[in-house]
């Protein structure tokens, strides 16, 4: 018998990515994502929700969500779920249910008081590396989803 863990969201980010290492040199990078639900109650008022939601990437993925997040972005992220516990200082077992992406897209365009490490690559001259289109070969279709792999650096 299989089983399925998948978790796919479409958010905002609700605070900058924080970017660290493990002590053997691992990069892990967190941050949270809010998604939002309306619906009419039986009054016929509109209703209104948001989740939130704990997200981890690892490796070079921590990296580009590192570098390239920041709060309010909205990003498409999937990866699996995972619960961590442990006891806390005070002697009470917690909880923490994070979500452990494998990929994740950037839904807009930086805005003008985007984030300070974007700011510096744009004024330093940073430009995304282009790909060489041969005339034989299609264009490339801006609406494809884009993997981590795929990113050349």
């Amino acid at each position: 018998m299989y089983s399925l863990n998948r978790a796919t969201l479409i958010g905002n980010m609700t605070r900058d990515p924080e970017l660290k290492q493990t002590p053997n040199g691992q990069n892990v990078c967190t941050f949270s994502i809010a998604t939002n639900r309306a619906w009419k109650g039986a009054d016929g008022q509109k209703q209104e929700s948001a989740e939130f939601h704990n997200v981890v990437a690892w490796g070079k993925l921590a990296e580009i969500c590192g570098q390239y997040l920041s709060k309010g972005r909205k990003v498409y992220v999937e990866g699996r779920l995972q619960t961590r516990d442990w006891e806390g200082q005070d002697g009470v077992r917690r909880y923490r249910t994070e979500v452990i992406i494998d990929n994740m897209i950037i839904l807009d365009k930086p805005s003008s008081g985007g984030s300070e490490q974007f700011k510096a690559q744009a004024t330093s001259g940073f430009t995304p590396p282009q790909p060489a289109v041969k005339q034989d070969e299609p264009a490339v279709n801006p609406d494809d989803e884009i993997k981590v792999e795929d990113i050349p650096f």
